[in-house]
């Protein structure tokens, strides 16, 4: 959470609290959209340069507008974000499918309306295709011959992609069903801030693209080094250094362009990287415990935020209008029936009185977006901090009505067999 973003909330913060109530997630437009610049300028020189914005990360209409207002297109898993992306316009090639065991149905609604770039996680995938999509490509998994990182594991053991021994096979039996536009596509890391890994990355993809353009006489539109872009969770995190990784990648296309006669356009799916920092859930604390510990029960709980208790993800915690000055080292939890709904462990944090807002820094990716329902707990609404100062909701908290909803349906059973049938099976 930037510090810009921070002078933008802090003053209203009261206000928002009074008049929304808490817990909520708030996100900062102007953070977004500056984020969305730098991306652009840092890769301007490379032809075609788009973010694909993976909807995964923050699943919200508002958001998804403002990535298409800034000329990106989405990066869609499901049927439900190629849905909310096709809602803010996004259509035909503004939209990235990417596939992992995905069904026929779910192929039909990604080439619907004009059809997506499809991306297959399978070579087997290729038949199980309606037709043969505009553009097509393949999500590539070079096995040993990279590391991967602590959050997505090592490429040998990740579920996801094609082998590099498939990858000519896989566009030769896609080029023999008819397709004639290609691209190539890799997600190696997750949330790393080592430049350094995402410049191999793209240098890989150029090579495959050389490697398999030579086997098969083919040229591709595009490589995708999917996301993966890290941020700084902790303060003392050092940033990526998204300048010298675009000058070190731009010189990795040039020289492709000069060995093979054409360059590829560059695409990216950011979506931590994107919203990530410009994203905040805000809690009241509404209890204070003291046994073995100290513990500073929040309003909000895990469903809320699921990172810190699945991943042991750090995320900082500030007390806004509390100096540092004096602190005490709490656990920061939830209310749900389980030990790891904790926001954080043993943090040396300001004193902690009931009523005081609690922020939770950099929910703006993987935040309301991984939240779930267990013990019947209930997800909290978003608010949107526009650029001239509004807080607009943009998705109201969840009721017990919607949780419920689902008991609401029309009686279905498969009949039981009859005596005489069941006596006739099992003789």
């Amino acid at each position: 959470m930037s510090k810009a973003f921070e002078n933008r909330l802090y003053p209203l913060l009261k206000e928002i609290v009074d008049h929304f109530g808490t817990p909520f997630h708030i996100y900062d437009e102007a953070g977004i959209r500056s984020t969305g610049h730098r991306l652009k300028q840092c890769f301007g020189s490379i032809p075609g340069f788009r973010e694909y914005y993976a909807v995964k990360a923050l699943p919200n209409p508002a958001i998804l507008a403002i990535m298409a207002d800034m000329g990106f297109g989405f990066d869609c898993s499901s049927v439900a974000e190629l849905v909310l992306s096709r809602r803010v316009g996004g259509t035909g090639e503004d939209l990235m499918f990417t596939s992992n065991n995905t069904t026929r149905q779910e192929f039909a609604v990604a080439m619907a309306d004009g059809g997506s770039i499809v991306n297959l996680d399978d070579i087997s995938l290729v038949g199980k295709l309606p037709a043969m999509p505009g553009l097509i490509s393949f999500r590539y998994n070079p096995g040993e011959r990279r590391s991967g990182n602590a959050i997505i594991g090592t490429p040998v053991e990740a579920k996801y992609g094609v082998s590099h021994e498939q990858l000519v096979d896989a566009y030769q039996a896609a080029r023999d069903r008819g397709a004639r536009r290609f691209g190539l596509h890799t997600m190696l890391a997750s949330n790393e801030r080592d430049h350094t890994y995402m410049v191999q990355t793209a240098a890989m993809l150029l090579e495959q693209v050389e490697r398999i353009g030579t086997a098969l006489n083919i040229r591709f539109e595009f490589i995708n080094m999917g996301g993966g872009l890290g941020i700084p969770y902790r303060p003392a995190d050092t940033p990526l250094d998204l300048e010298a990784m675009a000058r070190a990648i731009t010189v990795a296309f040039n020289a492709f362009s000069r060995q093979n006669g054409y360059m590829p356009k560059l695409y990216m799916e950011s979506g931590r990287f994107m919203t990530g920092p410009h994203g905040a859930l805000v809690a009241t604390a509404i209890n204070r415990k003291e046994i073995y510990r100290t513990y500073v029960g929040l309003d909000a709980c895990m469903s809320s935020l699921m990172r810190p208790g699945m991943y042991n993800a750090y995320h900082h915690v500030t007390v806004p209008g509390k100096t540092v000055d004096a602190t005490k080292v709490v656990d920061v939890v939830g209310s749900l029936c389980e030990n790891n709904d904790k926001f954080a462990i043993q943090r040396p944090l300001p004193p902690i009185a009931e009523g005081d807002p609690v922020v939770i820094h950099d929910t703006g990716a993987h935040g309301h977006a991984m939240g779930f329902n267990y013990n019947g707990k209930l997800r909290p609404k978003e608010l949107l901090l526009k650029l001239d100062g509004t807080v607009e909701l943009i998705r109201r908290e969840e009721r017990l009505d919607d949780y419920f909803a689902t008991l609401s349906f029309t009686p279905d059973a498969l009949p039981a067999k009859t005596r005489s049938t069941t006596r006739r099976l099992a003789n």
